[in-house]
């Protein structure tokens, strides 16, 4: 297709524009070859004519479509040129806030001039391993490509960071250097990733510098090498630096400044130890007051001194060269102030004893005299004599600067060295990548040398740029094998050749510094002269003779010559330099060493490393004293030299391209100033690598992502199942210019334009069905509105036709009452005219018939009066009349139907007296009679159940009854006393009656009282009825205030409530909290022993180096060692020499030994009950909701506080008791057995202790003697056999069993005095209580006072029962206590028994009566115990724990079987009192646990099923410990099985942290699995096929969303969650820790893909929003499916659900606004921000969020208090809880099956 087609009407093309440089424009009209005006109508509203360039009668450029603008690559754009660059720029830049930009290879990077929160470790992290074009462009994502490609490639890297002075070059790469520092790490202990940060602060002190254009300008250019090992982690860097702008030092233009340090030197200068440089204010100095500002708004100088001061230390530099450094730079400060006095016009001289100078030579520690001399006078040496010439103040002051320039320079230099140094490392460097951070190309209104140089490099950087782009291109054509055309692209090589070929600008410039007389005028002559009219990028200004002009692949670029030689030349007087050389300051010197390094060493490796200082040139040889100037380098030359040495490492190298843009010179935050980033788009390349992508074919699609595109564009029959060849015949269909397509292997190429072509077929086909769908869906609309519309008419019509039949009938109604009306109206009318007619005739006849008138008035009046009398007689007699009839129709109708009943009642006798009534009345009797027969029987038998039981409870009423005898005696009893009372009742009668006289003396006093008050009464009256007035209204106000009180009471409530809920939200939190800092001290303290362990291993190895013929050890015979291991282990894994050896010690040592280790045992462990104790109740007292119950001073509190202090010195008592006791049997082990254990012993005594009759006590000595007798010890010390000493050691043991039982019948006779005594005082209290309520029974009625007696016996009654039923259950607790006790003594009395047997001799046995006694067979009860011998319990763990596979043996057995044999060991072990068994079984079991999970902690099966086991050996030891809260869920023979000796409270603690550390290592292990899977199939893979199109990708090619072989899906997900849940299940995980494990993961899911989805720009569109939340919705399902809804795994998702509704939702008005806000809870304000800003229609038709939609949701969220992060911690692990959970599995019934390989176990 022609381009000139693509010109049609409403097509938006660029226009240029003097002010906006390029304005969008709209064809009005269709443009037509040979047109030579185009109408246009602007954006603002205006129309124009625009005028082709007759010449070329080029047309203006095409706008990229809509859905195109905002791209993350500049070469995905469809028409590549420089207004769609700069509107793309723009648009991403002001609308989005995106800095970054990719074009093509190169990322462009536009300074935002504010402090963005996209540089944190979380953004790291989000890039680190990520694909570059996969996640949207950014700095780290340059860095992490070069980190892989280092990796990947085994090639050396480097990043080129240039841009203008301001655009951010230096952050750039400081943020880069910062990527590598955390994604590698450092590999040694030195941190040297710390000192390759610390670097950059010391580098912008001294290289830095304020400017016009930028407030942290870097005024030289450096290359840092990052040097890194085979592992690819940093070991040490280095630096070589460029081009250092010495004159900042001594001049400073307007509103800019010298070098950072010297102002913050000056800030500093009050400190102690900066007195001797006698520094002042910045104002003080004159290298420092030029530019008339010397602070910068928002820094700190005094601050950043110390930074560098700080990064300094860290890099090795001691204090006294930092102290140097400041020596020399403060001694620069002074020499700037020195002034010189002219004495003539060749001659000056410096003021006798100038202070400044003084003080710079001072500082510098050189003669004053000696260099106030030299700095007026230099020498000039010919070829037979040496001349000393006095300067001119000019000379003199230029020679002054160029000193201080020198001085700073070399300075500079040392300081580099040293960083060098400080980051060399001594292990050899694999590979390195190099940035480079260089300035950009610069013009100004006057360019001197150093913007000469600059450009220089510049050149040389853009070819070598041009070269790269036009190889990747040449590569990628090859690759896909379509024909290569050579690509014309602008070649800079002329520009290179005139500036440093042979007779070329620098070599002239060189060539006029050597000349005697060589003058600036001079040079440019010799420019004109060689160069004019003979270089076509050579010019002459018209209008002077000492610039010249150079084109630059940039700009044209006017030079001014003046100054050039000097610049070039860098003289410094000789004299001088040996002056400072002279030095009794010893830093000083070293300055100025002449020993030159041509080429570093490290230049002749491999990887083609180059010297990363430079230094000053080496002298010729010559003879001393001579100097050689003629062989002197100049700066220009050394700068060449340089240059040439970078070029070759960066070929070296693969190199990328970051490009800094300044968007405006005001410094104005996120302000786009589209003329100045034009001008650097043209000096930085970016425009250049466009129009080569241009040339060739920039747009490039994959066969696949072409065909789910431009689908649409194919019809049904052109599908086929070979998608490329799809592809070709719908381009060739669609496209008839082959020249403008070309099929690759894996890719189809475009040329410019062609993809906007393609895009406007599918926008007008996708409009097309758009208009057919809508046309359908408006005619069905239309028709379902039509349809409604009738019926509607239809019902409106019926009723209207009903209303008007209605009116109609209502009408007839009418007109038929209108003619009844009319017809009594004319019969009245008629009779009316009839009566006037006759009373007319009547009148007439009045006189003739007077009287027969009046006559037969008087007659009918009389019949009128008769009439009304008749009529009431007549109603009178019809009443009386009809009152008769009714009672005798009544009366009559009464006797008929007693008659008829009569009847009836007869007919009915003679019926039932009729057998065959009987019979029908009958039928079915007998049935009945059977069943009531039945019941009748039935009743007998419950009679009979009754009987019996009435007589079982007549007995239980007996014994009742006995009882209720045995209490009414002792009622009896109470009732003497009751009578003994009574005489004491009759006294106090006595006492009544003499009271009674003296009530009528009272009574009589009474009377006078009461006149005297009746008096008093009615005074009081009187003021009664005024203080009721007045109470009246105090009660008013009372009333009001309590009104007020009730009110704020319940607002206090009401707030109270809600602090209280706040509060308990924040304690949760809290706990949460300290419970996740806790495990995550865990997983800190695991990292170490890891790293400890490895250590310890590497040790070993360098250690014990394997001889020849050495044997290999058993794999079982390997340390478990780990902190928990105690020192009695270790003794017992000692070597036999090393056990020979302790017991040849001094058994007294070790008893002492032994004794200590038992107290400091016996001390911890009752320490930390007291503690378990103490947390108790301090839990306790903090589950009381109110305060004042938990208050110090409450009754709870002291109660509490008794119950600890008394508990507490009850533990006291017990510790010293056991502490004499262990004492004891430490001094009987030493005596008797010390290779035995001491728990035997203990066991022996405490069942000793245990028994309280003498015959036993025999008995057991007895059983002491025998034993004793077969021990193997030898006794001839004592006498032959051992009696005496035995003899003596039961006498020992009697004489403390009775001291014993007199101190426990001490004891018990205190109790039960104690007791009498407690028994006592209640009596007493109760003596006192009976007397009180007998004298209030006494001043009552009878009546009440039998009642108060009767209640009162009742609650005595009550009170009783109470207490025997509390003596009752303490005395069943005692009895089953004792059963138990007694249980176990009879198992040890029988095992003594058979010890006894054993050992008694054949001939007492013969000596014996035997007893014939009748043993019946019994079957075997186990204990859920397993018994093993103690050498075999490495056996056990190496079998059970080490060599057990999940996948293998384990998958068949029991869930949790490993943990229970673990516990039933345990328990025997606990059962045999052994705690040195318990010790080490326990302890072997943890840490070969840890040795597996280290082993095989990648394995998910692995890492599950031990901690399942782990969890279930918790739940064990806590549901068989014997803790009343542990026990309630057990059975009684759960409960039997309870551990007796020892409390394992310290083990759980340690066997939860390594569930804790266990867990963690599982989220580890699923995160590493998920992460890969995760943004593929929840955002890249399109669950809903076809709902989001592809767009138009640029050279980052994106991974494919669609789904080839190997990608991830969203299926792939949920089969890996079913495969964690069924072998989380498998394994007999707890469900509330699976439920925790799914939270987790489903967070994972959820934050990687949100972050992910916060990093990418091209998946925030409207259809990607609905595939998340599909995705999500499956999600859920599988919750559902796994009934896991109520973990708070959908909880986790929430902010992924509600960014994907964030991207569906409507976001134009205010009120979305609003909703927005409201939705988007889970949401940080930036998280909401950053989804606006990336939103990318996928299609035309969907609209692009507005820049004031989002302020407006900025306004709203302002107030929101949330986490300023952008990004979720992925990282963050729960803190895990393990709840308790009871097996309900009998440890008897547990059977070991033989795969374990565990037959040296048996059932106990």
């Amino acid at each position: 297709m022609a381009a000139s087609e693509l010109y049609t009407k409403f097509a938006r093309v660029w226009i240029p524009d003097p002010e906006e440089v390029w304005k969008s424009a709209e064809l009005l009209k269709d443009y037509k070859p040979g047109d030579k005006v185009l109408l246009l109508h602007l954006e603002e509203g205006k129309d124009l004519e625009y005028h082709l360039d007759p010449k070329t009668k080029e047309l203006p450029h095409l706008r990229n479509p809509d859905i195109l603008v905002g791209e993350n690559d500049l070469t995905a754009l469809s028409y590549l040129h420089e207004p769609a660059v700069l509107h793309n720029l723009r648009v991403r830049f002001i609308d989005s806030k995106l800095i970054y930009t990719y074009c093509g290879i190169v990322l462009v990077a536009i300074n935002p001039y504010e402090q963005l929160p996209i540089y944190g470790e979380d953004i790291i992290n989000a890039y680190s391993g990520q694909n570059m074009g996969d996640m949207d462009p950014h700095i780290f994502a340059v860095a992490e490509e070069a980190y892989k490609q280092m990796a990947r490639d085994e090639r050396n890297q480097s990043i080129i960071v240039s841009g203008e002075s301001g655009a951010g070059k230096t952050v750039s790469a400081k943020y880069a250097m910062r990527y590598f520092a955390t994604v590698s790490g450092s590999a040694s202990e030195a941190n040297v990733e710390e000192k390759v940060l610390a670097s950059n602060p010391i580098m912008e002190s001294i290289g830095n510098a304020k400017t016009t254009r930028n407030d942290n300008s870097s005024r030289f250019g450096k290359y840092i090498e990052i040097g890194f090992d085979k592992r690819y982690r940093i070991i040490g860097a280095n630096m070589r630096t460029y081009l250092l702008e010495k004159s900042r030092v001594v001049f400073q233009a307007e509103e800019e400044r010298n070098y950072h340090i010297f102002y913050q030197l000056c800030a500093s200068a009050k400190l102690p130890e900066f007195k001797m440089l006698r520094l002042g204010n910045a104002d003080n100095f004159n290298y420092t007051k030029q530019g008339g500002s010397p602070a910068i708004e928002g820094v700190d100088d005094a601050k950043e001194m110390a930074h560098t001061r700080q990064a300094c230390t860290l890099l090795g530099i001691s204090e006294s060269h930092q102290m140097g450094i400041f020596r020399i730079l403060a001694g620069i400060l002074h020499l700037g102030n020195v002034g010189f006095t002219s004495r003539d016009a060749d001659s000056c001289t410096i003021p006798p004893k100038h202070e400044p100078l003084c003080i710079f030579c001072d500082l510098m520690g050189v003669d004053y005299e000696e260099m106030c001399h030299w700095l007026c006078h230099r020498k000039l040496a010919t070829a037979t004599e040496t001349y000393i010439k006095p300067i001119s103040k000019l000379q003199a002051t230029n020679a002054r600067d160029a000193l201080a320039k020198h001085i700073y320079a070399k300075l500079f230099n040392w300081i580099v060295d040293n960083v060098n140094q400080a980051l060399h490392s001594a292990v050899k460097q694999h590979s390195f990548i190099g940035v480079l951070d260089i300035y950009g190309f610069e013009t100004f209104e006057i360019n001197s040398f150093e913007q000469f140089c600059i450009n220089y490099a510049n050149e040389k950087l853009q070819q070598q740029f041009n070269m790269h782009v036009f190889k990747l291109e040449q590569e990628e054509y090859m690759k896909e094998q379509i024909p290569w055309t050579l690509i014309d692209f602008y070649d800079n090589q002329p520009c290179i050749n005139l500036i440093e070929s042979k007779l070329g600008i620098l070599d002239l410039l060189d060539e006029e510094c050597k000349m005697p007389k060589g003058t600036d005028d001079t040079w440019a002559q010799k420019l004109y002269n060689t160069h004019l009219n003979k270089c076509a990028l050579f010019e002459k200004p018209r209008l002077s003779n000492k610039a010249f002009i150079i084109q630059h692949f940039a700009d044209k670029v006017e030079y001014q010559c003046e100054g050039f030689l000097e610049k070039n030349k860098d003289t410094v007087f000789e004299e001088q330099i040996k002056v400072l050389k002279s030095s009794k300051f010893k830093m000083l010197p070293e300055l100025f060493q002449d020993d030159e390094k041509a080429i570093s060493p490290t230049s002749a490796t491999s990887s083609g490393r180059t010297p990363l200082t430079r230094t000053p040139a080496k002298p010729t040889k010559g003879r001393p004293g001579q100097m050689a100037k003629e062989h002197k380098k100049t700066v220009g030359h050394q700068f060449r030299n340089s240059l040439h040495l970078l070029m070759e490492t960066l070929n070296a190298t693969t190199p990328h391209y970051v490009r800094c843009i300044k968007p405006n010179d005001f410094k104005f935050p996120f302000t786009f100033d589209e003329k100045r980033a034009v001008q650097q788009l043209r000096a930085c390349g970016v425009l250049e690598t466009i129009r080569i992508s241009a040339a060739g074919f920039p747009s490039r699609w994959t066969y696949q992502e072409f065909f789910s595109r431009y689908r649409v564009l194919m019809k049904q029959k052109d599908v086929l199942s070979d998608r490329k060849q799809t592809c070709k015949n719908v381009l060739e269909k669609l496209i008839l210019d082959k020249d403008k397509y070309q099929f690759g292997k894996t890719k189809i190429f475009f040329r410019a334009g062609q993809v906007a072509y393609l895009e406007k077929l599918r926008a007008d086909k996708l409009r097309a069905a758009c208009i057919r769908i809508q046309k359908t869906i408006r005619g069905w609309l239309l028709r379902k509105k039509y349809l409604r519309m009738r019926k509607a008419a239809i019902t409106v019509q019926r009723y209207v036709r009903g209303y008007q039949a209605r009116c109609y009938a209502k009408f007839l109604r009418r007109t038929k009452a209108a003619t009844i009306i009319q017809k009594y109206w004319r019969m009245y009318v008629v009779h009316r005219r009839y009566k006037i007619r006759r009373a007319a005739t009547i009148v007439l006849q009045s006189y003739l018939r007077g009287f027969l008138a009046r006559n037969r008035y008087r007659k009918i009046l009389r019949e009128h009066k008769a009439v009304i009398i008749q009529k009431r007689v007549r109603g009178w007699l019809a009443r009386t009349h009809y009152k008769r009839s009714m009672r005798a129709i009544i009366y009559l109708q009464c006797c008929f139907r007693r008659m008829m009943a009569k009847r009836e009642l007869k007919k009915l006798k003679i019926e039932a007296r009729s057998v065959e009534r009987y019979k029908k009345l009958h039928i079915g009797m007998e049935n009945k009679i059977m069943q009531l027969q039945r019941k009748v029987d039935e009743q007998n038998k419950d009679y009979k159940c009754l009987m019996e039981k009435l007589t079982n409870l007549e007995g239980i009423y007996n014994s009742e009854t006995e009882k209720l005898r045995s209490d009414l005696e002792r009622l009896q009893l109470s009732e003497e006393e009751a009578k003994v009372a009574t005489g004491r009742v009759l006294s106090l009668q006595e006492e009544i009656a003499k009271l009674r006289k003296d009530l009528e003396q009272t009574r009589s006093e009474k009377k006078c009282i009461e006149e005297h008050a009746d008096r008093y009464k009615q005074e009081t009256e009187q003021l009664v009825s005024n203080l009721k007035e007045e109470n009246t209204l105090l009660k008013q106000e009372k009333e009001a205030l309590n009104h007020r009180i009730v009110q704020q009471a319940k607002e206090m409530t009401e707030t109270m409530e809600k602090k209280l809920v706040e509060e308990t939200k924040q304690l949760e939190l809290d706990l949460n909290d300290e419970r996740l800092r806790y495990q995550n001290l865990l997983n800190e303290f695991s990292r170490l022993e890891e790293r400890y362990d490895d250590l310890k291993e590497e040790m070993t190895l360098m250690v014990h180096v394997p001889k020849p013929g050495h044997k290999r050890t058993d794999s079982t015979h390997s340390s478990n060692e780990s902190e928990y291991t105690f020192s009695s282990e270790i003794a017992e894994m000692e070597d036999i020499p090393s056990r020979t050896e302790e017991e040849e010690r001094p058994q007294i040592r070790g008893a002492e030994l032994e004794y200590e280790s038992l107290k400091r045992q016996e001390l911890e462990s009752e320490n930390k009950k007291l503690k378990n104790e103490l947390n108790e109740l301090r839990k306790a007292l903090s589950e009381k909701s109110a305060p004042e119950v938990t208050a110090p001073g409450a009754p709870a509190y002291r109660v509490l506080m008794e119950q600890l202090t008394s508990v507490s010195e009850e533990l006291d008592v017990r510790k010293e008791e056991v502490l004499i006791l262990r004492s004891q049997l430490v001094s009987q082990k030493e005596a008797i057995q010390p290779k035995n254990t001491m728990t035997d012993s203990t066991i022996l005594l405490e069942d000793v202790q245990k028994m309280k009759d003498k015959g036993e006590i025999a008995q057991a000595y007895i059983g002491l003697k025998e034993t004793n007798r077969s021990s193997a010890l030898d006794y001839h010390e004592l006498n032959e056999d051992g009696e005496l000493w035995l003899v003596y050691e039961g006498l020992k043991q009697a004489n403390r069993l009775l001291e014993s039982q007199l101190q426990s019948q001490k004891r018990s006779h205190e109790n039960e005095a104690e007791a009498l005594r407690g028994e006592i005082q209640s009596l007493k209290e109760e003596n006192n209580r009976q007397q009180q309520l007998l004298a209030q029974n006494l001043q009552l009625p009878p009546e009440a006072r039998i009642e108060a007696s009767l209640q009162h016996e009742i609650t005595r009654l009550t009170n009783e029962n109470l207490d025997l039923m509390e003596q009752l259950e303490k005395q069943d607790k005692t009895v089953r206590k004792l059963k138990k006790q007694l249980k176990v003594f009879a198992k040890k009395i029988g095992e003594l028994e058979v010890g006894q047997m054993e050992n008694i001799s054949p001939g007492q046995i013969i000596d014996e009566p035997i007893r014939p006694v009748n043993i019946p067979r019994k079957e075997k009860d186990f204990q859920g115990m397993l018994e093993y011998k103690k050498e075999d319990e490495q056996k056990l763990v190496k079998n059970l724990i080490l060599e057990l596979k999940p996948r293998g043996v384990a998958v068949n057995l029991i869930p949790g079987l490993p943990a229970y044999i673990l516990f039933m060991c345990v328990r025997h072990a606990d059962y045999l009192n052994d705690d040195q068994k318990v010790r080490s079984l326990l302890t072997s079991t943890i840490n070969s646990i840890k040795k597996v999970l280290k082993k095989r902690g990648d394995d998910f099966e692995t890492v599950s099923f031990w901690l399942s086991n782990t969890c279930r050996f918790l739940h064990c030891l806590k549901q068989y410990s014997g803790e009343e809260g542990f026990m309630k869920h057990n059975t009684s023979r759960q409960n039997e099985h309870c551990l007796t000796n020892f409390d394992l409270a310290e083990y759980r603690q340690v066997l939860s942290d390594l569930a804790i550390q266990i867990y963690q290592q599982l989220v580890r292990v699923l995160e590493n699995i998920l992460q890969p899977m995760i943004v593929s199939g929840m955002l890249e893979h399109e669950t809903i096929q076809g709902v989001s199109g592809v767009k138009p990708t640029g050279l980052r090619k994106r991974t494919s969303s669609i789904a080839d072989e190997g990608t991830y899906t969203l299926d792939s997900i949920l089969r890996q969650l079913n495969s964690f849940h069924s072998v989380m299940c498998q394994h007999g995980m707890d469900p509330e820790l699976i439920k925790q494990v799914v939270k987790q993961m489903f967070y994972i899911i959820g934050a990687i893909t949100l972050n992910n989805l916060l990093l990418r720009k091209d998946m925030c569109s409207w259809s990607k929003g609905m595939q998340i939340r599909y995705n999500v919705s499956q999600l859920e399902e599988w919750l559902r499916d796994k009934n896991l809804m109520n973990s708070g795994a959908k909880e986790t998702l929430e902010p992924l659900i509600q960014a994907a509704q964030l991207l569906q939702v409507k976001k134009k008005t205010d009120d979305d606004a609003e909703a927005i806000c409201s939705m988007c809870n889970a949401l940080t304000t930036a998280q909401i921000v950053k989804v606006l800003n990336l939103y990318t229609p996928v299609n035309e038709f969907e609209e692009r969020v507005s820049v004031s939609f989002i302020r407006t949701i900025q306004m709203r969220l302002r107030d929101r208090k949330d986490s300023p992060q952008l990004l979720m911690d992925a990282k963050h692990i729960f803190p895990v809880t393990f709840p308790f959970n009871p097996s309900s599995l009998a440890l008897e019934t547990i059977q070991i099956p033989a795969s374990l390989g565990l037959g040296f176990i048996s059932r106990v």
